[in-house]
């Protein structure tokens, strides 16, 4: 996993680099989180890693599958990372230019797990909560882990707030067992 982020920071960078220039960190986001999610597509591996087609028809076939998504540069971006066979490395280059941009523009990652789904209000209200607590912009991610039994567990960056009935029996079950 190490080798993979050393080998996709460089071209995360000039990603960044490029997006800041352009003035695009938001186009450039929704342009690689295509590439990720398109190369992590299980079948797509196996026509990335086909020897028969070349570099030339995978690039025209990623841009195909991309289709007015991807500007001029990132069809560049694209055929760079094809050319270079790196395009296998597309979900690690995007989160590291994820990681670049949430720096760039002060927002925290925040992950909030709850026992069931948030409405939009409750998710509203974290958000808030968190933003004030933290002074910066928050994007959070929402998932539902039905063990919690009821709460949330949020966390964000170092930072962990298990509020879940799960959590809290566990410290009652610590308390009786001293």
């Amino acid at each position: 996993m190490l080798e993979k982020a050393t080998i996709a920071r460089p071209y995360a960078n000039a990603a960044f680099d490029q997006a800041i220039e352009e003035g695009k960190l938001s186009e450039w986001s929704s342009m690689l989180s295509l590439l990720s999610v398109i190369v992590s597509d299980e079948n797509m591996r196996g026509v990335i890693n086909n020897p028969k087609l070349s570099s030339g028809q995978l690039h025209q076939f990623i841009a195909d599958i991309c289709g007015d998504k991807l500007n001029k540069t990132g069809s560049n971006f694209n055929k760079l990372l094809v050319d270079a066979e790196r395009i296998g490395l597309a979900a690690e280059i995007f989160n590291i230019f994820e990681q670049k941009r949430g720096a760039a523009e002060d927002i925290s990652e925040v992950d909030v797990i709850s026992a069931y789904a948030l409405d939009d209000a409750q998710i509203n209200a974290i958000s808030e909560s968190i933003s004030k607590k933290l002074g910066k912009k928050i994007d959070i991610n929402t998932e539902v882990d039905n063990d919690l039994i009821g709460g949330v567990i949020i966390r964000a960056g170092d930072s962990v707030v298990d509020v879940s009935l799960r959590g809290r029996l566990k410290e009652l079950n610590s308390v009786f067992a001293q």
